[in-house]
């Protein structure tokens, strides 16, 4: 999760940070340099706090009782935190990683190896020095503590170094061999929350589609919500209804596939939403997607005063179908009697032009949803980083097996939020640009993924690895043109 050979020290956000040298080693000079001074947790600051000042040695208990608590208040809450202490107590270095394990988060030790004659001048020179029969035992013990590190179990054990903090999946993403990966990209525009206000956002969006073709994406696809989501934005905001935007897009564009990520099962008549996909493929030329999922907003559905079944209720729909839409774009005008629903005559003039629309099912539960993509669906869309990934395809494997398909059929696809700059100054300054009043910039950048091209290009390139064939990000900055043609190199290089 760190690296140190080319470059600075790549942390993952979040992560514990424990600093571990004698007293002078440059502990707190090194956090106040690389580190925010929320994410710094000191027992010098703690016991000013609590005592007479830093180096009230008398308020030392009470310092350290106060540092675990706060410690234990950040990691419950998965912040960084850089614990600057002399880090030398064994007890102490269990304690904080195992506050971070039950956290989630890795943790990781930083040394700070200064020769002996070295440190006994700097604490010479210190306004207020430490007592030299204490410099000497820490560096007595020193050389014991440092080389047992390593065993102690720590993420790794780092010398003290430039640092780069990066979300985490984007961390430490390297070279990882095996054959060239190739990937598909698609874009999800899930905010039209744009400038302008809806005055612009038909000539926008008409550029963003442009724009994004031009990058090589190979898919265009929306939401299906009819007010904006919570974690997304307010309920207020601008939002289009899906498919309609795709009928515009589809007049804009000339190669990129379109679909809804995914249509609420429970939001159309089902028959209906058969004849609105098939529309689409003729007017698109054959480029349609239907995506399928079992809704969950039920707020949204209260507003528009539509029913909410259950959820086993919604799985029986949801089955019913994936098993109506492909009678209704065949041939003939047969008759469909499900779980739930009742077609007497399946039709639909004109038929697409595709022989089949492909069907996307979202979701990734792994009794029911990943079931029902093994039996019936052309494309599951995932979330989640490589080790997610490659657990979920090997529960779609074997739903697979038990119906005697082939699991390569299904199209795996993943959807992510990117936001991507050219160096990392470029990265920091976007996300400063765009990250909300009440959330911390590192908070923003780990929800966002954000990272320079070339660590997008490696953690894309292990997601492929993990089984994923189409890659769907959505940019919070899509709005600006070189942020697609920037993205545009991303897909370049894993053409």
């Amino acid at each position: 999760m760190a690296e140190t050979s080319d470059g600075p020290i790549v942390l993952p956000s979040p992560c514990v940070v424990v600093l571990v040298g004698p007293a002078g080693a440059g502990k707190s000079t090194w956090a106040q340099r690389w580190f925010a001074p929320q994410q710094l947790v000191s027992s010098d600051g703690l016991r000013a706090l609590v005592g007479e000042g830093e180096h009230d040695m008398a308020a030392s208990k009470d310092a350290f009782a106060l540092l675990d608590t706060v410690v234990e208040r950040r990691l419950g809450r998965r912040l960084t935190t850089v614990i600057d202490t002399l880090g030398l107590d064994l007890e102490h270095r269990a304690r904080y990683r195992a506050l971070a394990a039950a956290a989630g988060l890795p943790c990781f030790a930083v040394v700070f190896d200064v020769p002996p004659a070295e440190l006994r001048a700097r604490n010479r020179s210190r306004g207020s020095a430490v007592p030299p029969a204490v410099v000497s035992s820490q560096l007595t013990s020193w050389p014991g503590v440092r080389d047992g590190l390593g065993a102690e179990g720590f993420a790794a054990v780092l010398p003290a170094g430039p640092v780069t903090l990066v979300p985490a999946a984007l961390a430490s993403r390297g070279a990882t061999g095996g054959p060239p990966v190739s990937l598909r990209f698609g874009l999800q525009l899930p905010r039209f929350t744009w400038p302008g206000g809806p005055e612009e956002l038909a000539p926008r969006l008409r550029a963003i589609a442009g724009a994004a073709e031009e990058a090589g994406f190979a898919s265009l696809w929306v939401m299906d919500h009819f007010r904006q989501i919570p974690g997304m934005g307010q309920a207020w905001e601008d939002m289009l209804e899906s498919w309609t935007t795709l009928g515009y897009l589809a007049a804009c564009t000339e190669r990129v596939r379109l679909g809804t990520l995914v249509s609420g099962i429970t939001h159309r008549n089902v028959a209906h939403l058969g004849k609105i996909a098939a529309t689409l493929d003729v007017l698109s030329g054959g480029r349609a997607v239907c995506g399928l999922g079992l809704a969950w907003f039920q707020q949204e559905h209260t507003a528009y005063g539509w029913d909410f079944p259950s959820r086993s209720d919604r799985y029986d729909l949801l089955e019913d179908a994936l098993r109506l839409l492909p009678l209704l774009w065949g041939p003939g005008t047969p008759a469909f009697t499900g779980r739930v629903l009742n077609v007497p005559e399946a039709m639909c003039y004109p038929r697409p032009l595709q022989e089949r629309i492909p069907i996307l099912v979202g979701g990734s539960g792994e009794r029911r949803t990943l079931r029902l993509v093994a039996r019936y669906a052309d494309a599951c869309n995932l979330f989640g980083e490589p080790s997610t990934i490659r657990h979920k395809m090997e529960v779609l494997r074997l739903h697979c097996e038990a119906v005697e398909r082939d699991p390569a059929t299904v199209e795996v696809t993943q959807l992510s939020t990117v936001l991507v700059g050219e160096q990392a100054a470029g990265v920091e300054a976007a996300v400063e640009r765009l990250r909300p009043k009440r959330m911390s910039a590192e908070r923003f950048a780990e929800r966002v993924n954000a990272g320079t091209v070339e660590q997008h290009v490696a953690r894309f390139e292990e997601l492929g690895r993990a089984g994923v064939q189409t890659a769907i990000v959505s940019l919070p900055d899509v709005e600006q043109p070189e942020s697609i043609a920037r993205f545009g190199r991303i897909i370049a290089a894993l053409a």
